[in-house]
């Protein structure tokens, strides 16, 4: 190749009529055009559509992740269901024993009875501050009262049988004036003759009514907002 006859051709062309230039720079212009093409091609066309095909790449993994949890549950689905309608019953069975608001003055009342119908002298009897939380409201009672120690007993005993669900929390047990005990001779038959005193707190629980239902949902809205 003579390439100062190439040289050549690049001389003294004329730009406002490319058609009747050499073969050599109508050539390098024609691949220069080409080139521009398809640059310009990738930068408007082919890059957009990548970036739209990496888009449905992603969309595509999260739908077959989606279709892998759901096909995991419908095979579980059975099983599922059987254990939905066990915890629904054990719900309803731990439901009966909450009384409602209505309820309350009967409970605190069998409470009592409890105490009373074995033998029990109470000291203190004072229902406290309703606590409300998010199901239920706890009621705790601060009770003392003294008896022997089988009628105590006794009275824990018929308690923890009621309907409604009782607990006796914070309990102290201590020996009222006793000079058997006192001396020093603690033994089993002493004790029982003793006169014992209890300090406690009973908590029993009930259902929320209406307003406080609302209340504690206005409560958690708020919350959540935070």
């Amino acid at each position: 190749m003579d390439f100062r006859q190439l040289n050549t051709q690049f001389e003294n062309l004329n730009w406002n009529e490319p058609g009747t230039w050499p073969a050599g720079p109508r050539w390098l212009l024609a691949a220069l055009v080409f080139v521009m093409v398809l640059l310009a091609a990738w930068y408007f066309v082919i890059d957009d559509q990548l970036i739209a095909l990496k888009e449905a790449q992603v969309q595509e993994e999260k739908l077959r992740n989606d279709y892998t949890e759901r096909l995991k549950k419908s095979v579980n689905l059975a099983a599922l269901k059987a254990q939905k309608i066990q915890v629904t019953a054990q719900v309803a069975e731990l439901e009966k024993q909450l009384p409602d608001k209505a309820e309350m003055d009967k409970l605190l009342s069998d409470i009592n009875f409890a105490g009373v119908s074995k033998g029990l002298q109470f000291e203190l009897f004072k229902p406290g501050a309703v606590k409300v939380e998010n199901y239920y409201a706890e009621l705790p009672i601060d009770i003392k009262l003294n008896g022997s120690f089988h009628k105590l007993a006794g009275f824990a005993a018929d308690v923890s049988a009621l309907s409604r669900i009782v607990t006796l929390n914070n309990i102290n047990l201590t020996v009222q004036n006793n000079p058997t005990v006192a001396t020093g001779n603690n033994n089993n038959a002493a004790l029982a003759a003793s006169t014992l005193v209890l300090d406690a707190t009973a908590k029993t629980f009930r259902y929320l009514d209406k307003e406080e239902a609302n209340l504690v949902a206005k409560k958690r809205a708020e919350s959540a907002k935070k």
